[in-house]
């Protein structure tokens, strides 16, 4: 079966595996790229990152509609709990946690992670394995050597990799970081939301590696190979 996969824009996807639905790193309101409104969203989850507001985005109205479980760090699911959400699933960096679809993991990102001020535990990439897909969303990070073991030990299909520099990696470490993680798909994200980012992609040709990009509100449906 294949995974139905829209990109929301900046870091956020949707994954359906036809059963359940998964949101990531849902910013819309405030996104201007963003062809989804919160209201429009559908979900049974939502996987956070970090803290930072471009990927915490609209996680509590899209939680509270959809009655939907948080899985993020031990802070950020204390904070949203606060905020009135009953459902959480904290997890923390070389854990696990088994879900209803199949797992998420939780690797470690070079980055930093806040809410408003407030401290949000420690940024992070996650493997999500659903529809007999492994998606690697490696969060907002920097280039680091052990990428090589992390797809050693998932064997990631597809990988969403930061390309906009600045605050993540720009094109050209993305590439590398592309080769050192060996996905089938490289999907570029977090560039041309903001001027301050990378607008294209130029520079990100990861030799072996096929890349992805979708567009805000585009969606694509990945048929995993044996």
């Amino acid at each position: 079966m294949a995974l139905k996969i829209t990109f929301l824009g900046h870091s956020g996807f949707l994954l359906d595996d036809g059963k359940h639905t998964l949101a990531i790193d849902p910013f819309l309101t405030g996104n201007e790229s963003a062809k989804h409104k919160p209201s429009d969203i559908r979900c049974n989850t939502i996987a956070l990152t970090h803290g930072h507001e471009d990927h915490f985005g609209d996680t509590l109205a899209i939680a509270k509609a959809n009655h939907a479980e948080v899985i993020a760090s031990h802070e950020i699911c204390n904070y949203v709990n606060g905020q009135g959400i009953e459902k959480i699933n904290p997890g923390n960096i070389g854990g696990r946690i088994d879900t209803d679809f199949g797992y998420i993991a939780f690797t470690q990102a070079y980055h930093s992670s806040s809410h408003n001020g407030q401290y949000m535990g420690m940024p992070a990439g996650l493997i999500i394995h659903m529809g007999g897909v492994t998606f690697y969303h490696c969060g907002d990070t920097g280039l680091f050597s052990d990428m090589r073991l992390i797809a050693d030990i998932y064997q990631p299909d597809l990988a969403a990799i930061p390309v906009g520099d600045r605050f993540t990696m720009g094109p050209e470490l993305a590439a590398r970081a592309a080769e050192m993680i060996r996905p089938r798909v490289a999907i570029p994200v977090h560039y041309k939301t903001f001027p301050l980012l990378r607008q294209s992609i130029d520079g990100f040709d990861p030799p072996g590696v096929e890349v992805k990009e979708l567009a805000p509100g585009e969606i694509w449906e990945y048929e995993p190979t044996e």
